[in-house]
């Protein structure tokens, strides 16, 4: 790859204009992803926050669920927040029967498992990979991971409460996913995190 990476945000709900803005101080360029032709060029992928079955839905009738799947598939790196995590996980708990994602990562992720929007809260995350100070994590409505297959590198987990050791963010190769918004809290380091994975996958 010469020069900055291109990173296509999904473009269909959610919260795209915040994802734009962290990419931006991590110095890469986006592009928003509403139609297959919009992947092509892109390096990288990232699914914001949102309504994940909104997301579904729109992807399957604008015809990028497939287009999604076979890039994710040929090895095209891709990080989910929330809803994003949602969309890339390979199973559901809690979705709609007929729900659809685009899959690639090994886990069964439960939707709304902290609870719905009233149960939203804040909480400090340790993420060694991303240094030794924990991150402000945001949880909306937030998903966890309630199993990870043994390719899955499990970065961040719940501290303590209730929900303790419950996982919160993963990798696989070259997907990435964490149940909070990093996007809202201006600490970029998981979006830095990422366009590293995308520069060593280039």
């Amino acid at each position: 790859m010469t020069g900055a990476p291109l990173i296509g945000v999904l473009a269909l709900q959610g919260d795209v204009r915040e994802h734009e803005n962290a990419l931006a101080s991590c110095g890469v360029a986006t592009r928003r992803i509403r139609l297959p032709a919009d992947l092509d060029g892109i390096d990288a992928l990232v699914v914001p926050g949102g309504e994940s079955t909104t997301m579904s839905n729109l992807a399957l009738r604008w015809g990028l669920m497939e287009p999604l799947r076979a890039r994710v598939g040929e090895g095209m790196p891709a990080y989910g927040s929330c809803a994003g995590m949602i969309m890339l996980a390979d199973r559901l708990e809690g979705g709609r029967p007929d729900q659809q994602t685009i899959g690639g990562l090994d886990v069964t992720v439960r939707r709304n498992a902290f609870g719905r929007q009233v149960d939203s809260f804040e909480a400090d995350v340790q993420i060694l990979a991303l240094g030794p100070t924990p991150i402000h994590a945001v949880f909306i409505r937030a998903p966890w991971v309630e199993q990870a297959g043994e390719s899955v590198q499990v970065l961040g987990t719940i501290a303590s409460g209730d929900a303790a050791s419950r996982i919160v963010a993963v990798r696989q190769g070259h997907l990435l996913a964490t149940s909070f918004h990093p996007e809202l809290t201006g600490d970029t380091r998981v979006h830095q995190y990422f366009v590293e994975m995308v520069r060593e996958q280039a």
